[in-house]
Formats: structure tokens, C-alpha cells, sequence
């Protein structure tokens, strides 16, 4: 006959099992988890109806297809081999190296274009695999936390493209004589870089193309400096760079949605063809006149506003600066090298640039407020940034033509929207800190005789 006493045990293991699904954070991310997937899945449905495909099937494909950016994997398996011993580190290198040469011969010998990444996204997913058949408790935790933060980087890039095809599927005018209306409070900047980015040569023009494009890499390094130590401490800490990462690139695009804009490379340039309303870029800017919504092509995204690049630019720049000297000058110069080639490449207007400001700032102190606790200035400083971030979309749609005709009042209040949020969240931040731990007085000690 089994004792009272021995049952007790077998109750408490239960309820030790299900205390973990009790927890507010745990059950706070199952529910992330469960409305990412959801949105996945309602996005495929959403590409599939525009003849278009999602972001499930072309990260399937890539799994045997040619990748659409090699780099961006092999950064993503950085990041899962942060939770990895340095053995495991070089098998995983090498294993990634390994079956991208298969791959690369197998291209060869059929005559497809050489591309790179099949490796390192299948060292992911026998990441995965591992951490499901061979790892259990906290090491199996760990590990498969890895493995979504990598995964997360790539599927947040798969997103953002579906994002992006159909903003050009169902926008089919865009927004763009308003914000190049507003645009001249601010002296319309977006001329003046494209002259000089123009002027600068092609030593210049590849130089900013490299930064613009390798945004997500240079996100990557300030991301393996803050995790650096997550192998060793078998955790990761609570805020991170690619968890503002991929909110920015989630939120973002729905705004695209509400101002479709196309940039003035192809509304006023010769990338627009005949879409666009004048071939002015980038050497005269258009006169001021009441604007009106510009039809478009079906293929165009319609992602300017707000400035994207901008944003995840000035979040690289904010991570960086706890980092070493090197990160630091390396985070100030990719923020002012992005906004110089958003900018003189002619994809976004000057008021995109303040808006993804503002939309950055607000969407980190909303993160960091939630790691806090939702205290009382993390709530005020996220609702000023979010007023702030509406007033001046509403401002652009509907003050356009007054904004272009006071520049000196409306251009200064453009300039001083963001410096306001910059300066609530340093000061939001700065009462986040913990407070510095005095130094001990040490008091010498008499000497041994």
C-alpha cells in the first residue's frame, strides 16, 4: 500500500510542470508567438490572393533555392552560434561552409548563378533539430532561443519584402506631392544630397549604397557585442537590439499603408518613367502647388514614410553606445551614412527622416519601459512620442501647402518635434539606470609584525 507521504511528490512535480505556464512573462510570449504566427500565415494567405509568394515559401524555398541574401544568413547563424561552446562554434562554420561548396558545384555544373546562405540556414534548422532530439532542460531552452533569434532576423526580412509587395498590390496612388509639398519647410533636403551624392562620384555612391544595403549586418555586429556573454551566463539579457530590430520592421510597414509614398526618385525622377509627375530630381525642386494623390505602378513599394532605414539606423546608433570606442564611432558613422543615402539616392523626403526618428525613439523607450515595469514616465514619454509621430503625419496629409509656404515657423517645429523626443527619452532612460554603486573606502590595514 502506497503512503500518503509518497504521493506527495508525483502532486509536486505536477504542479511544478504547469508553474512555468503560469507565469505572466511565459504565458506573455506564448501569446507573441502564437499572433506572429498568425500574422505569418495571414500574410501568405494575403500574397497568395495578389499572385504573390509569402514569407512561409520564400523562406522554404531557400532551404534548396538560391538565397536572396547570403550574408543576412551567415549573420543569422552568428547569432544562434552566441549559445554554443567554440567547438560547436566551428563544427557549425564549418558544416555551413561544407554544403554551401556542395551547393555552389552543383550550381556550377548546371550553369545557375553562384550564390551562398543554403549552409548556414540548414545549420539553423540542425540547430533546431538537435535542441528538440538531443537537449533537455535548460541547455534545450537555451539552445532553441538561438535558434528563433536567428530565425527571427530572417523572417523579419522575409516579411518586410511581402510587406512591401503589397503596399504596391493595394496602394495604387501614392501620397507623394504631399510629403515633397512639406518637404519644403525643410528646404528639400533629398535635392541638395542627391547633387552632392551625384558630385561625389562612384567611390562615393558605392560607399553609401554598401551601408544602405548591409543595414541588417551592421545590426548584427552591435547585436553579437551585447550578447557576447550568453554562452557563458546560459541566458540572454532582457532588451537587445534585435528585439527593436524586428518590432520597428513589423509596426513599420503598416504605416506604409496609411501614407503610401514612393520617394522622389521616382515620383520626380527618371526611375519613375512615366508614372512620374515631373523629371525634376535631383536638380530643381518642384514649385509649391496644392498637392493631389499621383497614381502609380503595381510594382513600386510604397515605403518612405516613415523612413525605415532611418529608424533601424538610429537604433543601431543607440545600442552601440554602451559598446567599446570602435562600436561607438561605428554606429555614428552608419547612422549618418544611411540618412546621407536615404536621402541622396532619392528614396525618401527630409519628413520621412523625422518621422522614422520619432518612430524609433518611440518604439525603444516603449521596449525599455516594458522591461521596467510600465512606470510612470516610461507611459508618458511613449504617449508623447506617439502623439508627436501622428501630429506629424497628420500634418503632412492635411498642412502640406501651409507647412511649404511658412518654412521659416513650420521648418524650425519639424526640427524641434524630434529633438523633444530625443530629450524625453534621455531623460526617460536616465531614471531606468540603476543608480551607480559607490566605490568601498578601503582602509589599510596595520602591518604584520
Amino acid at each position: 500500500m502506497i503512503s500518503k507521504a509518497s504521493r506527495i511528490p508525483s502532486r509536486t512535480d505536477n504542479r511544478t510542470a504547469f508553474a512555468l505556464w503560469r507565469r505572466p512573462r511565459v504565458r506573455l510570449w506564448t501569446a507573441v508567438s502564437v499572433a506572429a504566427l498568425g500574422f505569418l500565415v495571414a500574410l501568405e494567405i494575403a500574397a497568395r490572393h495578389y499572385d504573390i509568394p509569402g514569407p512561409i515559401t520564400t523562406q522554404a524555398q531557400e532551404v534548396v533555392f538560391a538565397p536572396k541574401s547570403g550574408g543576412l544568413l551567415y549573420a543569422s547563424m552568428a547569432l544562434v552560434m552566441l549559445v554554443l561552446t567554440w567547438r560547436e562554434r566551428f563544427l557549425a562554420l564549418g558544416a555551413a561552409i561544407g554544403i554551401d561548396v556542395a551547393f555552389l558545384l552543383v550550381r556550377w555544373a548546371v550553369g545557375a548563378e553562384p550564390t551562398f546562405g543554403n549552409g548556414a540556414l540548414w545549420v539553423i534548422i540542425g540547430c533546431a533539430v538537435i535542441a528538440l532530439t538531443r537537449r533537455t532542460g535548460r541547455e534545450r531552452v537555451l539552445l532553441l532561443k538561438g535558434v528563433g533569434l536567428g530565425l527571427l532576423l530572417v523572417t523579419g526580412r522575409k516579411t518586410g519584402d511581402t510587406w512591401l509587395l503589397l503596399t504596391s498590390k493595394t496602394r495604387p496612388a501614392v501620397l507623394d506631392p504631399y510629403a515633397e509639398t512639406a518637404d519644403h519647410a525643410l528646404g528639400n533636403p533629398s535635392w541638395l544630397a542627391g547633387r552632392i551624392v551625384h558630385a561625389s562620384g562612384p567611390v562615393g555612391s558605392h560607399l553609401l549604397e554598401y551601408v544602405y544595403i548591409q543595414l541588417a549586418v551592421a545590426a548584427v555586429f552591435v547585436t553579437l557585442y551585447q550578447l557576447r556573454h550568453v554562452a557563458v551566463e546560459r541566458g540572454f539579457p532582457r532588451h537587445h537590439l534585435v528585439r527593436t530590430f524586428l518590432v520597428i520592421g513589423l509596426i513599420g510597414p503598416a504605416v506604409y499603408m496609411i501614407f503610401p509614398t514612393v520617394g522622389p526618385v521616382f515620383a520626380y525622377g527618371a526611375d519613375g518613367g512615366h508614372w512620374a509627375a515631373a523629371d525634376l530630381w535631383p536638380n530643381t525642386a518642384p514649385p509649391i502647388s496644392a498637392p493631389h494623390p499621383l497614381a502609380f505602378d503595381a510594382i513600386t513599394p510604397r515605403n518612405c514614410m516613415p523612413s525605415l532605414h532611418t529608424a533601424w539606423a538610429t537604433a543601431i546608433f543607440i545600442h552601440s553606445r554602451n559598446g567599446p570606442r570602435a562600436l561607438r564611432y561605428a554606429g555614428a558613422f552608419w547612422l549618418v551614412a544611411t540618412l546621407s543615402a536615404t536621402l541622396g539616392f532619392g528614396y525618401h523626403y527630409g519628413v520621412d527622416l523625422v518621422a522614422g526618428a520619432v518612430f524609433a525613439l518611440t518604439i525603444e523607450g516603449a521596449l525599455r519601459a516594458h522591461d521596467a515595469g510600465w512606470h510612470r514616465s516610461g507611459v508618458r514619454f511613449v504617449a508623447y512620442g506617439a502623439t508627436v509621430f501622428t501630429a506629424l503625419l497628420l500634418s503632412y496629409r492635411y498642412l502640406p501647402q501651409q507647412m511649404a509656404e511658412h518654412p521659416w515657423f513650420f521648418g524650425p517645429l519639424l526640427l524641434l518635434a524630434p529633438a523633444s523626443v530625443i530629450y524625453g527619452y534621455l531623460r526617460t532612460t536616465a531614471r531606468e539606470e540603476p543608480p551607480p554603486v559607490p566605490a568601498q573606502r578601503l582602509v589599510p590595514q596595520p602591518e604584520m609584525v
